[in-house]
C-alpha cells in the first residue's frame, strides 16, 4: 500500500509573531504539517519536521513559509510539502470614548505550499457589528443589529501586517466590536451602528473594494456571516477577486 501523504495535524507550539508597533508577541499556533512523499522514502517526517518548526517559531510571517516549506521539501524528498498555521492575535484597542484599554482577539492563519506557482495566504477572521437597513427603515424606533464574523483570506505578493488587514475589515461595518466598554462608549457605538446601516452583503462589497485597492495582492476573497439576533439562521455573503470584474471601482 502506498502512502501519498504523511505529516504533523493539530501541533500545538508557541510562537513568536512581530507586531506592526515593533514588539513581538507570543502566542499559541495550532500547526498542520503535510508532505507528498515518494512511495520508496521510509524517514520518519517527524525527526525532520519537528525541529525545523521550532526553528522558524521565533520568528513568524508569510515571508518564512517558503523558506521553510522548501527546506522540509528538499531534506524528506517530498514531491511537495505544505503548512497550515492558525493562532489568536491580540490588538489593544481604546474604547472610542473614554478611551478605556482592553485586549481584543482575532484568530489568523497562515497558508503556505511549496509550490513554486503558489505564493502563501493569509486569513484573518474580524468581528464586527451590521445593523439592519430594512429593519431601521420600517421600525417607529431602534433596528435589530448582531454580530458579524468577516473572513478576508489575501494572497499577498509581498510582505503585510495583520493589523492593516483587521483594521480594514474592523472599518467597513456598521460599527466596531471592543473588549470592555464604559456606558459613554456604549452610547457611541450603538449610534454609530444606527447611523451606518449594513446588510451583510454591504459589508462583503465593502471589504473587497478596500482590499481590491491594497498593493501587491494577488488574490482575495471575504466571507461574512452575521448572526441574526431575530432569525435562528445566520446571513451570509461570499466574495471571490476572480468574480470583481463586473464591480465599480
Amino acid at each position: 500500500m502506498t502512502l501519498q501523504t504523511v505529516g504533523i495535524h493539530n501541533l500545538t507550539r508557541p510562537i513568536s509573531i512581530k507586531t506592526k508597533r515593533g514588539t513581538i508577541q507570543q502566542t499559541v499556533a495550532t500547526i498542520d504539517l503535510d508532505a507528498l512523499l515518494p512511495h520508496e522514502r521510509s524517514q520518519s517526517c517527524i525527526e525532520v519536521m519537528m525541529p525545523l518548526l521550532a526553528e522558524y517559531a521565533e520568528d513568524i510571517h508569510v515571508g518564512v513559509l517558503p523558506d521553510l516549506l522548501l527546506t522540509v521539501r528538499e531534506q524528506l524528498q517530498a514531491k511537495e510539502a505544505q503548512l497550515a498555521m492558525t493562532f489568536p492575535y491580540f490588538i489593544n484597542k481604546t474604547a472610542p470614548v473614554s478611551a478605556t484599554s482592553s485586549l481584543m482577539e482575532y484568530q489568523c492563519t497562515l497558508r503556505g505550499t511549496s509550490t513554486k506557482r503558489s505564493s502563501p495566504l493569509i486569513r484573518v477572521s474580524v468581528p464586527v457589528t451590521t445593523l439592519c437597513p430594512c429593519s431601521k427603515e420600517i421600525s417607529k424606533v431602534g433596528a435589530h443589529n448582531q454580530r458579524a464574523e468577516v473572513t478576508l483570506t489575501v494572497q499577498p505578493t509581498g510582505f503585510l501586517w495583520l493589523e492593516d488587514l483587521i483594521q480594514l475589515v474592523e472599518e467597513s461595518g456598521s460599527c466596531q466590536l471592543y473588549s470592555l466598554l464604559k456606558r459613554p462608549d456604549e452610547k457611541y457605538v450603538t449610534e454609530m451602528a444606527y447611523d451606518n446601516p449594513m446588510f451583510v452583503e454591504d459589508v462583503a462589497r465593502m471589504v473587497a473594494l478596500k482590499t481590491r485597492h491594497l498593493p501587491g495582492i494577488e488574490w482575495f476573497s471575504v466571507g461574512v456571516e452575521s448572526f441574526e439576533s431575530i432569525h435562528k439562521h445566520s446571513a451570509y455573503a461570499y466574495i471571490d477577486s476572480n468574480d470583481l470584474n463586473d464591480i465599480s471601482n
